[in-house]
Protein backbone atom coordinates (compact mmCIF):
# COMPACT_ATOMS: atom_id res chain seq x y z
CA UNK A 1 0.00 0.00 0.00
CA UNK A 2 0.93 3.50 -0.97
CA UNK A 3 1.34 6.50 1.09
CA UNK A 4 -1.16 9.35 0.70
CA UNK A 5 1.13 11.65 2.76
CA UNK A 6 4.56 11.12 3.50
CA UNK A 7 7.30 13.91 5.15
CA UNK A 8 10.88 13.45 5.48
CA UNK A 9 12.42 16.24 8.11
CA UNK A 10 9.81 18.62 7.55
CA UNK A 11 9.96 21.93 9.11
CA UNK A 12 8.26 25.55 9.39
CA UNK A 13 10.10 28.05 11.41
CA UNK A 14 8.59 31.52 11.90
CA UNK A 15 11.50 34.06 12.92
CA UNK A 16 13.68 32.14 15.38
CA UNK A 17 10.63 29.68 16.66
CA UNK A 18 10.10 26.37 14.31
CA UNK A 19 6.33 26.06 14.50
CA UNK A 20 7.44 21.87 13.39
CA UNK A 21 10.47 20.78 13.37
CA UNK A 22 12.37 16.93 12.43
CA UNK A 23 8.86 16.00 11.20
CA UNK A 24 8.99 12.16 9.93
CA UNK A 25 5.30 10.99 8.75
CA UNK A 26 3.89 8.14 6.58
CA UNK A 27 0.19 7.97 6.69
CA UNK A 28 -1.24 5.13 4.52
CA UNK A 29 -3.72 5.55 1.62
CA UNK A 30 -7.36 4.86 2.86
CA UNK A 31 -6.71 5.81 6.53
CA UNK A 32 -8.78 8.08 8.92
CA UNK A 33 -6.29 9.50 10.77
CA UNK A 34 -6.81 11.40 14.65
CA UNK A 35 -4.66 13.89 13.94
CA UNK A 36 -3.76 15.52 18.16
CA UNK A 37 -1.73 17.51 19.72
CA UNK A 38 -1.98 20.28 22.43
CA UNK A 39 -3.30 23.85 21.34
CA UNK A 40 0.31 25.46 19.53
CA UNK A 41 2.17 22.13 19.06
CA UNK A 42 1.88 22.37 15.51
CA UNK A 43 -1.48 20.44 14.15
CA UNK A 44 -2.52 23.42 12.10
CA UNK A 45 1.16 24.10 10.83
CA UNK A 46 1.81 20.33 9.67
CA UNK A 47 -1.85 20.62 7.64
CA UNK A 48 -1.10 23.55 5.76
CA UNK A 49 2.54 22.21 4.43
CA UNK A 50 0.63 18.75 3.65
CA UNK A 51 -2.15 21.44 1.65
CA UNK A 52 0.71 23.55 0.57
CA UNK A 53 -0.55 26.59 1.83
CA UNK A 54 2.84 27.59 3.19
CA UNK A 55 6.12 26.09 2.04
CA UNK A 56 8.61 24.57 4.54
CA UNK A 57 11.51 26.01 6.16
CA UNK A 58 13.61 22.49 5.81
CA UNK A 59 12.48 18.97 4.63
CA UNK A 60 9.68 17.56 2.45
CA UNK A 61 6.21 16.91 1.89
CA UNK A 62 4.89 14.61 -0.73
CA UNK A 63 1.32 13.81 -1.32
CA UNK A 64 0.98 10.29 -2.86
CA UNK A 65 4.34 9.88 -3.88
CA UNK A 66 4.78 13.44 -5.47
CA UNK A 67 5.95 16.78 -4.17
CA UNK A 68 3.18 19.11 -3.44
CA UNK A 69 2.58 21.33 -6.40
CA UNK A 70 -0.53 24.22 -7.17
CA UNK A 71 -1.23 22.69 -11.11
CA UNK A 72 -4.84 21.62 -11.38
CA UNK A 73 -4.84 17.93 -11.37
CA UNK A 74 -2.50 17.92 -8.16
CA UNK A 75 -5.29 20.17 -6.77
CA UNK A 76 -8.15 18.39 -7.58
CA UNK A 77 -6.79 14.98 -5.18
CA UNK A 78 -7.09 17.11 -2.47
CA UNK A 79 -9.33 19.10 -0.13
CA UNK A 80 -8.64 21.07 2.78
CA UNK A 81 -11.51 22.39 5.51
CA UNK A 82 -9.70 24.72 8.01
CA UNK A 83 -11.48 25.68 11.28
CA UNK A 84 -13.88 28.33 10.50
CA UNK A 85 -15.32 26.90 7.58
CA UNK A 86 -14.77 29.59 5.62
CA UNK A 87 -17.88 30.45 2.92
CA UNK A 88 -19.16 33.38 1.25
CA UNK A 89 -21.62 34.92 3.61
CA UNK A 90 -23.37 36.39 0.94
CA UNK A 91 -23.17 33.24 -1.48
CA UNK A 92 -27.00 31.29 -1.33
CA UNK A 93 -25.80 27.73 -0.84
CA UNK A 94 -26.63 26.71 -4.70
CA UNK A 95 -24.30 29.71 -5.60
CA UNK A 96 -21.46 27.56 -3.64
CA UNK A 97 -22.63 24.58 -5.70
CA UNK A 98 -22.64 26.59 -8.54
CA UNK A 99 -19.15 27.87 -7.59
CA UNK A 100 -17.79 24.24 -6.76
CA UNK A 101 -18.58 22.49 -10.29
CA UNK A 102 -16.87 25.03 -12.28
CA UNK A 103 -13.20 24.82 -10.38
CA UNK A 104 -13.43 21.49 -9.47
CA UNK A 105 -13.36 18.86 -12.59
CA UNK A 106 -14.60 15.85 -10.34
CA UNK A 107 -17.28 17.41 -9.25
CA UNK A 108 -20.21 15.58 -7.70
CA UNK A 109 -23.55 17.65 -8.39
CA UNK A 110 -25.78 14.82 -7.55
CA UNK A 111 -23.91 13.74 -4.09
CA UNK A 112 -24.02 17.31 -3.19
CA UNK A 113 -27.37 17.47 -3.65
CA UNK A 114 -28.29 14.65 -2.26
CA UNK A 115 -26.43 15.47 1.14
CA UNK A 116 -27.60 18.88 1.36
CA UNK A 117 -31.53 17.94 1.23
CA UNK A 118 -30.61 14.79 4.04
CA UNK A 119 -29.34 17.70 6.66
CA UNK A 120 -32.52 19.93 5.38
CA UNK A 121 -29.97 22.79 4.15
CA UNK A 122 -32.12 25.01 1.45
CA UNK A 123 -30.58 25.66 -1.42
CA UNK A 124 -31.88 29.07 -1.80
CA UNK A 125 -30.78 30.08 1.87
CA UNK A 126 -28.06 32.34 2.52
CA UNK A 127 -24.53 31.20 4.44
CA UNK A 128 -24.97 34.06 6.69
CA UNK A 129 -28.73 33.17 7.29
CA UNK A 130 -26.53 29.22 8.46
CA UNK A 131 -26.04 28.50 11.94
CA UNK A 132 -22.92 27.34 13.20
CA UNK A 133 -23.37 23.57 12.48
CA UNK A 134 -24.95 24.18 9.12
CA UNK A 135 -22.22 26.03 7.73
CA UNK A 136 -20.05 23.12 8.70
CA UNK A 137 -22.22 20.82 7.11
CA UNK A 138 -22.30 22.76 4.16
CA UNK A 139 -18.60 23.01 3.65
CA UNK A 140 -18.07 19.53 4.60
CA UNK A 141 -20.59 18.45 2.14
CA UNK A 142 -18.76 20.70 -0.72
CA UNK A 143 -15.49 19.26 0.40
CA UNK A 144 -17.04 15.70 -0.58
CA UNK A 145 -18.53 16.71 -3.75
CA UNK A 146 -14.28 17.80 -4.90
CA UNK A 147 -14.44 13.71 -4.58
CA UNK A 148 -10.91 14.25 -3.34
CA UNK A 149 -8.52 11.12 -2.37
CA UNK A 150 -7.20 12.93 0.84
CA UNK A 151 -9.35 15.51 2.76
CA UNK A 152 -8.07 17.06 5.28
CA UNK A 153 -9.77 18.71 8.16
CA UNK A 154 -8.71 21.40 10.59
CA UNK A 155 -10.65 21.25 14.19
CA UNK A 156 -14.40 20.58 12.05
CA UNK A 157 -15.84 20.12 15.53
CA UNK A 158 -14.21 22.39 17.71
CA UNK A 159 -18.12 24.84 17.66
CA UNK A 160 -20.93 22.32 17.28
CA UNK A 161 -23.00 21.04 19.69
CA UNK A 162 -23.26 17.35 20.31
CA UNK A 163 -25.81 16.44 18.03
CA UNK A 164 -23.95 18.87 14.71
CA UNK A 165 -20.64 16.98 15.72
CA UNK A 166 -22.53 13.58 15.45
CA UNK A 167 -24.07 14.34 12.60
CA UNK A 168 -20.84 16.09 10.75
CA UNK A 169 -18.94 12.51 11.62
CA UNK A 170 -21.59 10.42 10.04
CA UNK A 171 -21.58 12.58 6.53
CA UNK A 172 -17.39 11.75 6.78
CA UNK A 173 -17.87 8.54 7.47
CA UNK A 174 -20.25 7.78 4.89
CA UNK A 175 -17.66 9.82 2.39
CA UNK A 176 -14.79 7.95 3.56
CA UNK A 177 -17.08 3.76 2.76
CA UNK A 178 -18.02 4.97 -0.47
CA UNK A 179 -15.01 6.66 -1.82
CA UNK A 180 -12.28 5.14 0.04
CA UNK A 181 -10.74 8.71 0.73
CA UNK A 182 -7.63 9.16 3.06
CA UNK A 183 -8.94 11.54 6.50
CA UNK A 184 -6.85 13.07 8.17
CA UNK A 185 -9.51 15.18 11.08
CA UNK A 186 -7.52 17.30 13.93
CA UNK A 187 -9.96 17.18 17.26
CA UNK A 188 -9.86 18.08 20.61
CA UNK A 189 -12.31 15.57 21.28
CA UNK A 190 -11.12 12.18 21.98
CA UNK A 191 -14.26 10.76 21.99
CA UNK A 192 -15.58 11.66 18.53
CA UNK A 193 -12.43 9.90 17.08
CA UNK A 194 -12.92 6.76 18.76
CA UNK A 195 -15.70 4.89 16.24
CA UNK A 196 -14.31 6.76 13.51
CA UNK A 197 -10.15 6.27 13.16
CA UNK A 198 -7.95 3.68 12.62
CA UNK A 199 -4.43 5.64 12.52
CA UNK A 200 -2.85 8.21 15.19
CA UNK A 201 -0.60 10.72 14.79
CA UNK A 202 0.14 12.77 18.47
CA UNK A 203 2.26 16.06 17.70
CA UNK A 204 3.82 17.76 20.61
CA UNK A 205 6.09 20.85 21.14
CA UNK A 206 6.23 20.89 17.29
CA UNK A 207 7.46 17.30 16.86
CA UNK A 208 5.44 14.06 15.63
CA UNK A 209 5.39 12.02 18.95
CA UNK A 210 3.48 9.31 18.38
CA UNK A 211 2.12 7.93 14.59
CA UNK A 212 0.93 4.13 14.06
CA UNK A 213 -2.42 1.99 13.84
CA UNK A 214 -4.36 2.47 16.84
CA UNK A 215 -5.28 -0.65 17.60
CA UNK A 216 -1.41 -1.93 17.35
CA UNK A 217 -1.14 1.17 19.58
CA UNK A 218 -3.44 0.51 22.11
CA UNK A 219 -2.40 -3.57 22.53
CA UNK A 220 1.48 -2.74 22.93
CA UNK A 221 0.25 -0.65 25.90
CA UNK A 222 -1.12 -1.33 29.06
CA UNK A 223 -2.19 0.56 32.12
CA UNK A 224 -0.64 -0.76 35.47
CA UNK A 225 -2.15 -0.62 38.91
CA UNK A 226 -0.67 -2.17 42.08
CA UNK A 227 0.84 -0.84 45.62
CA UNK A 228 3.65 1.81 45.82
CA UNK A 229 6.21 -0.67 47.40
CA UNK A 230 5.41 -3.05 44.66
CA UNK A 231 7.05 -0.66 42.29
CA UNK A 232 10.88 -1.81 42.44
CA UNK A 233 9.66 -5.03 41.03
CA UNK A 234 8.66 -4.15 37.81
CA UNK A 235 11.53 -5.24 35.09
CA UNK A 236 14.12 -3.19 34.78
CA UNK A 237 13.83 -2.02 31.26
CA UNK A 238 10.15 -1.39 31.56
CA UNK A 239 9.13 2.05 29.41
CA UNK A 240 7.15 4.35 31.77
CA UNK A 241 5.26 6.54 29.97
CA UNK A 242 3.24 8.37 32.59
CA UNK A 243 3.61 7.28 36.26
CA UNK A 244 0.91 8.72 39.36
CA UNK A 245 0.44 7.83 42.89
CA UNK A 246 -2.62 8.15 45.22
CA UNK A 247 -1.72 7.15 48.47
CA UNK A 248 -0.38 3.90 48.50
CA UNK A 249 -1.60 2.98 45.09
CA UNK A 250 0.83 3.37 41.46
CA UNK A 251 -0.68 3.30 38.21
CA UNK A 252 1.68 3.51 34.97
CA UNK A 253 0.70 4.11 31.52
CA UNK A 254 3.68 1.33 30.08
CA UNK A 255 5.09 0.80 26.51
CA UNK A 256 4.30 -2.51 27.05
CA UNK A 257 1.66 -5.62 26.36
CA UNK A 258 -0.38 -6.92 29.09
CA UNK A 259 1.32 -10.19 29.62
CA UNK A 260 4.57 -8.94 30.91
CA UNK A 261 3.45 -8.27 34.23
CA UNK A 262 2.66 -10.53 36.95
CA UNK A 263 -0.14 -11.62 39.31
CA UNK A 264 0.59 -8.74 41.77
CA UNK A 265 -0.54 -5.78 39.86
CA UNK A 266 -3.78 -5.16 38.09
CA UNK A 267 -3.35 -4.80 33.99
CA UNK A 268 -5.66 -3.82 31.50
CA UNK A 269 -5.13 -2.30 28.13
CA UNK A 270 -5.61 1.56 28.05
CA UNK A 271 -8.45 3.38 26.03
CA UNK A 272 -7.47 6.24 22.80
CA UNK A 273 -7.95 8.99 25.99
CA UNK A 274 -5.83 7.37 28.23
CA UNK A 275 -3.37 6.64 25.54
CA UNK A 276 -3.27 10.24 23.95
CA UNK A 277 -3.62 11.83 27.28
CA UNK A 278 -0.68 9.88 28.75
CA UNK A 279 1.38 11.02 25.86
CA UNK A 280 0.76 14.28 25.49
CA UNK A 281 0.98 14.87 29.36
CA UNK A 282 4.11 13.77 28.39
CA UNK A 283 6.43 15.65 25.96
CA UNK A 284 9.60 12.96 25.76
CA UNK A 285 8.42 10.10 25.44
CA UNK A 286 7.18 8.59 22.20
CA UNK A 287 6.05 5.37 19.93
CA UNK A 288 8.51 5.54 17.02
CA UNK A 289 8.45 2.98 16.17
CA UNK A 290 5.38 1.13 17.48
CA UNK A 291 5.52 -0.60 20.58
CA UNK A 292 6.84 -4.21 21.66
CA UNK A 293 6.10 -6.56 24.31
CA UNK A 294 9.61 -7.14 27.14
CA UNK A 295 11.01 -9.77 28.37
CA UNK A 296 10.39 -10.52 31.81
Amino acid sequence: MSNAVETVGLGRRYGRHWALRECRLSIPEGRVVALVGPNGAGKTTLLNLVAGLIRPSAGSVLRFGEPVRDDPASLGRFAYLAQDSALYPGFRVADLLTFGRKLNPRWDDDLARDRLAQLGIPPRKRVRQLSGGQRAQCALVLASAKRPDLLLLDEPLASLDPLARHDVMALLMETVALHGTTVVLSSHIIADLVDTCDWLVAVNRGRIQVSGEIDELLAGHAVVSGPVDRRAHLPDRLPVVTESVNGRQVDLLTRATTDTFGPAWSVRPPSLDELVRGYLGAPDASALPGPVALAR
